[in-house]
């Protein structure tokens, strides 16, 4: 089966991605690294030379049209979800897992390493805050389509591993 990881940029989309491909004995897939490879630039660059409404289109197109294999996990881009019919694209084409984060603890994750994040990179610590709180707010509705819904601090890979087998898709 399919599954697409989604959740808040920081959440740990890559990171658990990676423990739950592992477990699973599935490839993983980066939605960012695929797009990456095939514009030949970072997320970053291309955002800058293209705008947030191409990056998107491409986004669409790499999420929908990607050849990936029946058995696999997909990390998301914290927006994937909120644009065109991406969500409920992977609802139909597999399990979603939300991975849910507090704002605190996201700004917290995000602070480190925001000069690698185009939408955040240039906010200070208060402006970190409110811009997370924000956008969450805006993308609830969409990641709360999720298939499952897991807390993002400290996830128990086998636990997730037998909420996803046991979801019936």
């Amino acid at each position: 089966m399919r599954i697409f990881l989604v959740g808040f940029m920081g959440s740990g989309k890559t990171t658990f991605g990676k423990k739950l491909a592992s477990s699973l004995n599935y490839p993983l897939f980066d939605l960012d690294q695929e797009i990456e490879a095939i514009v030949n630039q970072s997320v970053p660059e291309y955002f800058a030379a293209h705008g947030e409404e191409s990056f998107r289109m491409l986004e669409k197109q790499t999420l929908q049209e990607g050849k990936y294999p029946e058995d696999c996990v997909i990390s998301c881009g914290g927006g994937s979800p909120c644009y065109f019919d991406n969500m409920d694209w992977m609802n139909l084409n597999g399990v979603t897992v939300y991975l849910e984060m507090a704002p605190l603890a996201l700004a917290s994750r995000l602070e480190k390493k925001k000069y690698k994040r185009p939408l955040i990179k240039d906010l200070d610590e208060a402006g970190l805050l409110q811009f997370i709180e924000t956008k969450l707010a805006e993308r609830l509705p969409f990641y709360s389509k999720a298939k499952l819904t897991i807390g993002g601090i400290d996830i128990n890979t086998e636990l997730v591993k037998d909420q996803i087998l046991n979801s019936g898709s």
